[in-house]
């Protein structure tokens, strides 16, 4: 295989050595040989805006984005929303680093869960939830903390579900039956969502808004 087909990893989070992913990107960009460029992006939070500057960047030196890897649920939310192949990465107990492979996985702050929440099933969480599937109408999931959603919100969803008014629900798609948040409750909106644009909702002056996610 030609090594310019080949696709190689570049990580983007050396804080250390550049002042931000950007530098840090275009100064690992003059020194590659391959047109296949995963990007390891670590814990960088990255909105859908952040994404396409960053293709822009990988573009403006012949190379094509295949996907993206990330411990950051927002980042890989942003990069599976705008169409990438993206890869969770989960930080183990003893800080080495595994991909998800398995159906539903624990830490000690966020539960995964890999599959579709089906109409009358309940998934509850005493953390964060990260949901890698949609929920289907009729299914509730809730949580103490945040739930994200890699997929269609369709469902009732209950974040900060002790209290936490500062917990927020995303989704590819957030078209839920119900929200809820804390001991707020709103239904989810009737109008259609922006293709490629992940939504987050969250309280702001005592009421459940949604946002684009490029905007938190």
């Amino acid at each position: 295989m030609d090594s310019t087909s080949q696709k190689i990893i570049i990580n983007i989070d050396d804080e250390k050595k550049y002042l931000n992913w950007k530098s840090c990107l275009k100064h690992k960009l003059k020194n590659i040989h391959s047109k296949y460029i995963e990007i390891g992006c670590s814990n960088l939070n990255l909105s859908c805006t952040d994404i396409l500057e960053l293709i822009s960047i990988v573009n403006q030196h012949s190379c094509r984005v295949v996907s993206f890897s990330s411990t950051s649920p927002k980042t890989i939310i942003s990069s599976h929303s705008l169409g990438f192949k993206s890869h969770y990465i989960i930080k183990n107990y003893s800080n080495k680093i595994s991909k998800i492979d398995n159906k539903c996985l624990n830490s000690s702050k966020t539960n995964f869960h890999q599959g579709t929440i089906r109409s009358g099933e309940y998934l509850d969480s005493p953390g964060d939830l990260l949901i890698l599937g949609d929920v289907n109408p009729g299914a509730i999931v809730s949580a103490e903390g945040n739930i994200i959603i890699w997929g269609r919100l369709l469902g009732i969803a209950h974040a900060g579900r002790e209290g936490n008014s500062q917990a927020t629900i995303s989704a590819l798609q957030l078209r839920p039956v119900q929200l809820r948040i804390a001991n707020k409750v709103a239904r989810g909106p009737k109008e259609k969502p922006q293709l490629g644009l992940a939504e987050q909702a969250r309280i702001d002056l005592e009421q459940i808004i949604i946002s684009p996610l490029d905007s938190i």
